[in-house]
């Protein structure tokens, strides 16, 4: 095993420096000290409930924003401390996920399913206060977040299936707003998907390596020097169906500087990328952020603009 620390292992985050000891290990079990992973669970609930608003012509809104928001910090704590209940064994055999809480022993195991728990009826509690259609939506995702820590161990893609599953807010959020699921959402979530297939490739390079050594599957391993060809392809589609889902959804032309400005940074990223660069990979996929943060807002100022 690799025991040098990878970048994404780091102590130097907020939880580290200014959390009280006694809570780190609940923090980090939630990765509440790496938040890039909640941020790109919630942009597609924000980017929808924008493509949505271009119904009424309208701003998104704020209530809305703020209890997805919640909602995506929450259960992407729930998701991790599940993902870390089953993948214990593996986690402990990877250089990154070594010191993770439950692998490590700091968190027991029916601990940190009660943390999961928790987090789960928290969000469950907001996710009521929607639409019937909202609610079953949300209650439905469950069972793509509890499969998520199978699909390395059968699959050399489970970064497909983490792009079903981060991105059904594409779905959820369009609902909340319209009450229904229409073409737009539908063509924004495909284009999440290839979004997160695209981002999630390039983090999973950090662990080619002590994946191989502990027979875990991921679409690095599988692809190897031609990751970067096919992160392009991935990128490549994931703007298409972007724009396809502003044309739909009718969008004003205010929508298309920011979309061209999506697409030439997931270009760069594709561009950029290397296998033999962890820490290049790292920083790539945290830039996702922003690459999602601009389509929102391009999202937004089409749905002003939407002609009437």
């Amino acid at each position: 095993m690799n025991t040098a620390p990878l970048p994404d292992a780091a102590t130097d985050n907020w939880v580290d420096r200014f959390a009280p000891a006694a809570f780190q290990p609940w923090l980090k079990l939630g990765r509440f000290d790496r938040p890039a992973g909640a941020w790109l669970l919630l942009l597609p609930g924000w980017q929808a409930i924008a493509l949505a608003a271009s119904e009424g012509h309208a701003s998104p809104n704020l209530l809305l924003l703020a209890k997805f928001a919640a909602g995506a910090f929450l259960m992407r704590a729930a998701g991790c401390a599940w993902n870390d209940i089953l993948d214990r064994d593996i986690d402990a055999k990877v250089a990154r996920t070594a010191a993770r809480p439950v692998a490590s022993g700091q968190i027991g195991v029916k601990q940190a399913l009660l943390f999961a728990a928790l987090c789960s009826l928290v969000s469950f509690a907001i996710l009521v206060t929607m639409p019937r259609t909202a609610i079953a939506l949300g209650a439905g995702s469950l069972l793509l977040v509890a499969a998520y820590p199978l699909m390395k161990r059968i699959t050399w893609w489970p970064q497909a299936w983490l792009g079903l599953t981060f991105n059904w807010g594409a779905l959820l959020g369009y609902a909340a707003v319209t009450g229904y699921v229409a073409l737009p959402s539908a063509l924004l979530y495909a284009s999440g998907f290839f979004w997160t297939l695209g981002y999630d490739t390039i983090y999973a390079i950090q662990d080619m390596e002590d994946d191989a050594l502990a027979g875990v599957k991921s679409s690095a391993r599988r692809l190897g020097a031609s990751a970067p060809q096919a992160i392009l392809l991935f990128y490549g589609l994931t703007g298409a169906l972007a724009f396809a889902a502003a044309i739909t959804a009718h969008l004003g032309l205010m929508f298309w500087p920011f979309a061209a400005l999506y697409v030439l940074h997931l270009f760069d990223q594709a561009r950029r990328v290397r296998i033999d660069s962890p820490a290049l990979a790292l920083s790539l996929f945290r830039s996702n952020r922003t690459a999602g943060l601009i389509l929102c807002a391009g999202l937004v100022a089409g749905a002003w603009q939407a002609p009437i």
